[in-house]
Formats: C-alpha cells, sequence, structure tokens
C-alpha cells in the first residue's frame, strides 16, 4: 500500500510538470495562483506542544475564579490548596502507593483487552466463519456497558483484583475490537484481488496489506481503549476497595475533602492525557507514510 501511494504521488507531480518546450520557443509554464488569492482550507500548521494550550487556560480560569472568591473552597478548593494537600500526600507516601496499584491495575486491563480485542478482530475480519460466531455476540457485548456487568462479576469473581483487572479488560477489549474489526473489513477489495493476481501467500498477504490497512483503525482503537482502562479504573477502585487513587477519594469524600477529590482527579487527568500522547506519538512513528490533516 505504501508504494502504490509513492507512484500515486509521483505520477501526479509527473502530470503537473512543465511541457519541454517546442523547438524554438520557450519552454510553457503553468500559470500559478496569486498568493492573495490562494485559500488555506487546512487547519493550519502544527504548533509543538499545542495540545497543552487548553489545559494550561483551563488551569489558569480556575486560578484566578479561585483568587478572585467566585469558588467556595469549602466546595471545591483553589490550585494552591490542592498543591499543598499533593505535597502532603507525596510526603508521606500514601499518592505514590496509590498511584502504583491504581496502574498495575490499569496496565493490566489494557494489557489483556488489547491482546482479547485484536485477536477476536482479527478472527472475525479475516474469515467469514469467525465473523458468523464473533461479531454478533460482541455487537450484543458492545451494547451492554461493562459496569452494567458489575453485579454479575463480583458474584463470579469476588471483590478482588481479578474482578476489578477484568472490567477494564472488557471495556478496552470492546473498543479494540470495534475499530480494528471496521478497519480490517473497510480494506478495499482491489488490493485483496491484486493480492490473489499476484500470487501472494496468506502470511505475505496480512504483512503487505492487512496489517498497513489496519493499522489506523487499530490506533484510534487503542486510543479509546486507553481511556476505557481509565474509566473502568476510577468505578472499579470505588467499589469495595482499599488501595488505588479512587478509594483515597472515596475515602476524603467520607471526610468532604474536597482538595484531595481534586488531587485524585489531577491524577487520573494526567495520566490519562500522558497515556494518550504516547500513542499519539507511536501512531504518528508507524504511519510516518499517511498525509493527514493531523499532520
Amino acid at each position: 500500500m505504501t508504494e502504490l501511494l509513492t507512484n500515486t504521488r509521483t505520477a501526479g507531480r509527473a502530470a503537473t510538470a512543465p511541457a519541454p518546450a517546442e523547438a524554438g520557443g520557450p519552454a510553457p509554464w503553468p500559470k500559478s495562483v496569486p498568493r492573495a488569492t490562494r485559500r488555506r482550507l487546512g487547519p493550519g500548521r502544527a504548533v509543538p506542544f499545542g495540545r497543552l494550550i487548553g489545559p494550561v487556560l483551563l488551569i489558569a480560569l480556575w486560578w484566578f475564579a479561585s483568587a478572585v472568591g467566585y469558588l467556595d473552597p469549602r466546595i471545591l478548593s483553589g490550585p494552591g490548596t490542592v498543591l499543598s494537600t499533593a505535597s502532603d500526600l507525596v510526603s508521606s507516601g500514601r499518592l505514590q502507593d496509590n498511584v502504583l496499584i491504581s496502574l498495575q491495575r490499569a496496565g493490566l486491563g489494557l494489557f489483556f483487552g488489547v491482546s482479547a480485542g485484536v485477536l477476536l478482530a482479527v478472527a472475525a475480519g479475516l474469515s467469514r466463519t469467525g465473523e458468523y460466531l464473533l461479531d454478533g455476540p460482541l455487537q450484543i457485548k458492545r451494547a451492554i456497558p461493562s459496569l452494567a456487568m458489575l453485579p454479575l462479576l463480583i458474584l463470579w469473581l469476588g471483590i478482588g483484583e481479578q474482578m476489578k483487572v477484568t472490567v477494564i479488560a472488557l471495556g478496552v477489549a470492546v473498543n479494540m475490537y470495534i475499530n480494528t474489526y471496521a478497519s480490517l473489513t473497510g480494506i478495499d477489495s482491489r488490493y485483496v484481488e491484486l493480492a490473489e493476481g499476484l500470487g501472494l501467500s496468506r502470511a505475505q498477504f496480512v504483512r503487505k496489506v492487512v496489517v498497513p490497512g489496519s493499522l489506523p483503525g487499530l490506533f484510534v482503537g487503542l486510543r479509546l481503549g486507553v481511556t476505557a482502562s481509565w474509566l473502568g479504573l476510577i468505578v472499579v477502585e470505588q467499589v469495595n476497595a482499599t488501595s488505588g487513587i479512587g478509594y483515597m477519594m472515596f475515602q476524603a469524600q467520607q471526610y468532604a475533602q474536597s482538595d484531595v477529590i481534586i488531587v485524585g482527579l489531577v491524577a487520573y487527568g494526567i495520566f490519562g492525557f500522558a497515556s494518550d500522547a504516547a500513542v499519539r506519538a507511536v501512531e504518528r512513528k508507524v504511519l510516518s507514510w499517511r498525509r493527514t490533516l493531523a499532520g
């Protein structure tokens, strides 16, 4: 697929190149569009670390509203109080301990969910038998939120770590399956016919056609899966948990400690933003052959 795109771009440049000069005459050049009348239709040039502008403005607005007294500190603590509380939690080691446990749960759920979602998508996307057997039940599961299955999973698995990781993995797996399966089944059938005409083996077909064609959808599913892992984590850590960021926030709720709750929310937000940025960075590296509006 990469070679096909390269050939297409080369042909396009050759088609727009000026024609050779006729004997005895100057070489004709295409008329250029005046710069003043040229319209920019794309989103514009990317700015380094531009995605941080929104969060920084939000924090500045929060700080301003707290400083001028628009926010009641009993309902929503100011940034200064939150930073002081975070420092105290770090000094006591309470924040680090809970963060490490939360990261372990989210990481395990993400690993198992991504693995299961990709395997199911490949089985359903490359085989009619797999599609008939797997796609229906998974579409039904898609309509049932993972959190709605929480009472049943507690009944089956108890309230330990196994149940928490399973809830996270279910949410991740559905997102991975839906996007990867859609990307696989969306591959142009002409590429399949071309591969058959060239006599490619099954392994060559998967490596040269299926993998490049499905990677964009896989990365979309991975980004949604990372978000789903944090959403699931927030819930399971407030259900009979004895550790984790969610447990710390639940305990703070009992004593109306809004500053501790906000520290937990900020931690969730930082990990979610950082993990999404990491997936984006890998996506740009792996799919560097694409030219998209994202840059």
